[in-house]
């Protein structure tokens, strides 16, 4: 048999386990965990080993059919479309509530999409628990399997159970770090990161709404060009200041969105024509900066300025001016919703990745900071001059240079910044931040 992706979704109503259970297959924390229901909103994919054969697991979010709730029916499109991709579905259930109404009714939905299902009745804490499995053959599926995600129990049979439709040989749908470039979409509620994300995949994979707050979790997202290019696309959740930040889900979508930044190699942070850039906007763009990562400032919502040229060009000094702090930050002014200059964005992204990934030998270094500290000299708080006397580039995503001098902790930070600009400059990293290092020469 050929090999193949095999994909399994895992569906459920409401806080029934089904992220723990996610994450405790993929042995990761991908995917959001909190007491109250609806916190995974959009589908979240990782990678798991059962049975030593790679699988993909979709997360998808909690279904209570004929729910009013605004994103019901958008957790619900999401959902249908796990289950199309499916080879297998995890069908999450409380073993502690028994079987409920909405459980029958999702059951009846599943036996309607004729994909192989295994009832999965988690929360199963104790022995006398496992006595009321029986009650959820009544769902009408053969395979039930009872476990406990949070403590991990009995997870051997459930994946005995899903190698029994696993095929012989599986593809593993991850792909190496050193292929692709992972892009994390940042910004405030509500600026447009999800229309965006959809207007680069060309699909609605996102949940889109006008109501601030809708996605929570991080979802990654491939997107594979015709040239063979990748991408993975991390839609995070907005970031609020933190006084705002009530709910303990929210903490956590925030915590997560910081956590995506660490793990990305460009930030792709939203802005509105709107309202400009604003105080939090110059905290997420400080945190891209502290963690030296590429970034490209998209201003959404362009279209609102159309017709209103001098209010346009206030706005994109004022922008400018803003993040002057991070001046390597590229300003594109784009629409989500009309997909103007949405097109320039991933050949600008490369632009960055190629500066960010760039090696610099150590010969043009050392012309570059011999340049530098001739035309600037500083002075220890001795009254001693601060000499440096080499430089080497260590390190690639970031731009990693380390200088040896006679002072490495009385060098100013302002001394620094202007290092650093300077190396961009001559070095060709105008598009790209620098990390400097200073090391005691001994």
């Amino acid at each position: 048999m050929d090999k193949k992706i095999f994909r399994i979704a895992i569906v459920g109503r409401p806080n029934v386990g089904k992220s723990t259970l996610f994450n405790t297959l993929t042995r990761t924390r991908k995917a959001l965990v909190e007491k109250s229901p609806g916190v995974t909103r959009d589908r979240v994919y990782g990678t798991a080993e059962i049975a030593g054969r790679m699988v993909t697991l979709i997360d998808t979010g909690g279904l209570l059919p004929g729910d009013e709730d605004r994103f019901a029916r958008e957790i619900l499109s999401q959902a249908e479309k796990a289950l199309d991709e499916a080879d297998l579905v995890l069908f999450v259930v409380d073993g502690q509530e028994g079987v409920t109404p909405v459980d029958e009714e999702l059951a009846s939905l599943l036996h309607k999409k004729e994909k192989p299902v295994i009832v999965v009745v988690n929360k199963l804490d104790g022995p006398r628990l496992d006595e009321a499995l029986s009650e959820f053959y009544a769902l009408g599926f053969d395979k039930v399997i009872g476990i406990s995600a949070k403590h991990k129990r009995n997870l051997e049979e459930l994946e005995h159970a899903i190698e029994e439709f696993l095929p012989e040989e599986t593809e593993e749908e991850e792909i190496k770090e050193d292929d692709i470039v992972k892009l994390a979409v940042l910004g405030r509620p509500n600026v447009g990161k999800s229309s965006l994300v959809n207007r680069l995949l060309g699909e609605e994979r996102m949940i889109v709404s006008d109501v601030p707050g809708t996605t929570r979790d991080s979802v990654d997202t491939l997107l594979e060009l015709p040239n063979g290019r990748k991408y993975l696309l991390i839609d995070t959740a907005g970031i609020r200041r933190r006084p705002r930040i009530k709910q303990r889900v929210e903490k956590f979508s925030v915590d997560k969105a910081l956590e995506a930044l660490r793990r990305c190699d460009i930030a792709l942070m939203v802005l509105t024509a709107e309202e400009g850039i604003t105080d939090q906007d110059q905290k997420i763009l400080s945190q891209i900066d502290k963690n030296h990562k590429g970034c490209l400032i998209l201003v959404n919502k362009w279209d609102l300025l159309d017709g209103k040229r001098e209010e346009a060009n206030i706005m994109l000094q004022q922008i400018r001016y803003g993040a002057r702090f991070i001046p390597w930050a590229p300003i594109l002014t784009i629409s989500a919703m009309t997909g103007r200059r949405v097109k320039e964005i991933l050949p600008l992204v490369d632009e960055i990745y190629a500066q960010y990934s760039t090696r610099v030998p150590t010969w043009k270094v050392n012309k570059a900071l011999e340049q530098i500290t001739t035309d600037h000299s500083i002075y220890a708080s001795t009254g001693k001059r601060i000499k440096f006397y080499y430089g080497t580039q260590v390190g690639v995503r970031p731009p990693t240079f380390v200088v040896f001098t006679n002072y490495p902790d009385e060098i100013p930070k302002s001394f620094e910044r202007y290092l650093k600009n300077r190396l961009r400059e001559m070095l060709g990293f105008d598009k790209s931040p620098v990390k400097v290092i200073f090391r005691e020469k001994r």
